[in-house]
């Protein structure tokens, strides 16, 4: 087994035990519990982090028995030259608060006071840096006080974390890279990013829908210094997967959405995959109604490359009358989505977030979003309005149409929407719709996973702008607009007749044949008719 293999198998045991403690104490399954896992797990992460860069700046550290021990050598002053040394990417932690004393401290009386108050110091040590804001402006700290969601035996509930996370040390680990922080971050939230998670829980985004958003977007090696934003960016990985084509350090992250819970987990996602000087850009709030982001004019800040996997059917009832304003009249150009009568039925709120992102991209902007496949289609309405708006401004440069179930948790079928505003040329629609394999997932979900082969396969010909017969076709904004602004690809496949060399003979032949089975067909009819006359005539009331 390898060494990476061996810190996930590691990093996994220990989540595992993180849950099976809340478990033991009530919190299984507990709306809380993933506030409690993700917190400690952070906790360790930003603790060993701080350890390792001390140990890279001081070779007396490194080499110690006993880091702890050794530390305690060192005078305040001595401590405070070192933290200068450290990357603001790595959280500040005041030798007090290490992990190590307090599993010095885990015999104390009130030791869950000791573990929370740990865990506060170090939220407020770094707040500046590490903070989410909210719409209004608060700042959301790394952490809280955990040990209140516990009925009882909090001393020996918090006890039972430290135990468990001092099991090993993520030191080895910091020299990893995106693929397995991103395996890490997925495992870590597995239980807490699902549909079943309340009104505004993300669906989670598949691997192979981010990796082909990204790839498709970032097609060049010479990209320095962009802004990407997503309008509802849920826990990340779409941001995550162009963050690390693009290069981390080569672009700055900037979020909103809606959730406080998912705006807590994208800041733990920034944090793993280093993302750290972009914390400061996530805002909880609501990105329809009031957009966060703008430039000193007033006007919406614009950004380099947008990415987005907007809720398709979330209820806006409550603030949809305020959207309809001047001001709002050029960002939502097509129209704001009617309310249905009834509140079951769907609302189209994708539509607006669509909008949006337009209304939202530089002038050599990018942007990818994925949509309910009925939209590249619709023939009248705001989605029409949508795709004529892109055809005239050309600024498209394609359309991918996943597999059906390519998400485990929703039926409606899903398409990527690329939108280049420096594309003015051809672009590219591809049907992927019979590409994958049926499995189904750990909850009995059926879903359609693609092999990595196949995903190269779409991302190779979207790049090359390649057509292929019945799976990729290469067409101009004109050839759009004649076909009704659709952005199908079956539409523009196409229809190939195979014609058979046969003799004079064989094709009065044949003629005659079809004649005899038409005239068959009809005597056939007829009589058919006739004996259902005769039947009705029979037929008498009782």
């Amino acid at each position: 087994m390898t060494s990476t293999a061996q810190f996930e198998t590691q990093t996994k045991a220990l989540i595992d035990d993180l849950k099976s403690v809340c478990a033991q104490y009530g919190l299984g399954n507990d709306g809380n519990e993933f506030k409690i896992i993700t917190q400690v797990f952070l906790y360790k992460f930003l603790n060993d982090k701080y350890v390792y860069e001390l140990k890279q700046l001081e070779p007396n550290l490194a080499e110690a028995a006993d880091f702890d021990e050794a530390l305690k050598k060192y005078s305040d002053d001595e401590l405070e030259l070192l933290g200068m040394q450290i990357s603001e990417n790595t959280a500040r932690i005041a030798p007090q608060n290490f992990l190590s004393r307090l599993f010095e401290q885990q015999n104390q009386p009130k030791f869950a006071e000791i573990f929370d108050q740990t865990l506060l110091d170090v939220a407020k040590n770094n707040s500046d840096i590490f903070s989410v804001l909210t719409q209004g402006g608060e700042k959301i700290v790394l952490f809280e006080n955990l040990s209140k969601y516990v009925s009882d035996n909090r001393d020996a509930f918090c006890k039972a974390l430290v135990n468990k996370l001092v099991a090993f040390s993520f030191e080895h680990i910091f020299t990893q890279k995106f693929d397995f922080f991103a395996t890490i971050f997925e495992y870590l939230i597995k239980d807490y990013n699902t549909n079943s998670g309340g009104k505004y829980a993300e669906y989670f985004t598949p691997h192979a829908v981010a990796k082909i958003m990204a790839a498709c977007l970032v097609t060049g090696d010479d990209i320095n210094n962009v802004t990407c934003y997503d309008p509802s960016a849920g826990s990340g990985t779409l941001l995550m997967n162009i963050a690390h084509a693009i290069g981390e350090d080569k672009c700055t992250i900037y979020s909103q959405d809606i959730s406080q819970k998912s705006s807590a987990l994208l800041r733990l996602n920034l944090i793993l995959n280093n993302l750290v000087h972009s914390i400061q850009n996530i805002i909880q709030g609501n990105t329809i109604l009031s957009p966060y982001h703008k430039q000193d004019n007033g006007q919406l800040e614009q950004f380099d490359y947008i990415v987005s996997n907007p809720p398709f059917k979330l209820d806006f009832s409550d603030y949809s009358a305020d959207l309809d304003s001047k001001a709002n009249k050029e960002r939502f150009f097509a129209g704001i989505p009617n309310i249905p009568k009834s509140k079951k039925d769907s609302m189209a709120i994708y539509l607006l977030f669509i909008q949006h992102i337009m209304h939202s991209l530089t002038e050599k902007g990018k942007a990818a979003i994925v949509v309910p496949t009925g939209f590249i289609t619709a023939q009248s309405g705001i989605d029409k309005k949508i795709r004529q708006k892109l055809v005239e401004s050309k600024m498209l440069s394609g359309v991918v149409s996943m597999p059906s179930n390519i998400f485990a948790t929703t039926g409606t079928n899903v398409s990527i929407l690329f939108l280049d505003k420096t594309n003015t040329k051809d672009l590219v629609l591809v049907d992927a719709s019979n590409l994958g394999s049926k499995v189904k997932d750990s909850d009995g979900n059926q879903k359609t996973v693609l092999s990595p082969e196949e995903e190269q396969q779409i991302i190779d010909v979207f790049n090359a702008k390649d057509p292929k017969d019945d799976f990729s076709v290469v067409v101009s904004y004109d050839e759009i607009k004649a076909k009704n602004y659709s952005l199908s690809a079956g539409q523009y496949f196409e229809v190939k007749i195979e014609y058979l060399d046969i003799t004079a003979e064989e094709f009065s032949t044949k003629i005659k044949g079809f004649e005899s089975n038409l005239e068959n067909l009809f005597a056939e009819s007829k009589s058919l008719e006739k004996e259902i006359q005769n039947n009705l005539k029979g037929l008498k009331y009782e």
